[in-house]
């Protein structure tokens, strides 16, 4: 009989079964996290590429079709994009800026109810026109 009660065989399960939700919250949260990043960067690439589009002469609607067409991982519902000056008061040596504001829907449960579903992503590039 006390045999039976040192037999440990089933510890490690009931540890495991402890450990699991946090290990998996864990590498949800580090994937989360990373796709995150990524967007980040996308959109930071998409203001750089139309702010370099907008100092050479590009107008406003080819500037944001710029910014669609260098951030296809994005759904372009969640981007706004913003242009100052506009259009018709740009002249050489004035600064261009474009911002890019985007709404990143988060996927993982625990986190997205933290955030409300939604983390906002914003950047700006501001570049001297030519």
């Amino acid at each position: 009989m006390l045999k039976n009660l040192k037999n440990k065989k089933g510890q490690a399960l009931v540890e495991f079964a402890i450990i699991l939700p946090l290990l998996l919250l864990l590498i949800m949260g580090i994937v989360q996290f990373s796709m995150i990043i990524n967007s980040y960067l996308s959109i930071q690439n998409a203001a750089r590429e139309g702010a370099r589009a907008g100092i050479l002469g590009s107008s406003d609607i080819e500037i944001k079709n710029i910014i669609k067409a260098v951030s296809p991982s994005l759904e372009a519902s969640n981007l706004t994009v913003t242009i100052t000056p506009t259009e018709s008061s740009r002249k050489s040596g004035d600064t261009l800026t474009v911002k890019i504001d985007y709404n990143y829907p988060l996927i993982v449960p625990i986190i997205s109810s933290i955030f409300n579903d939604v983390v906002t992503l914003s950047t700006h590039i501001s570049m001297r026109i030519e």
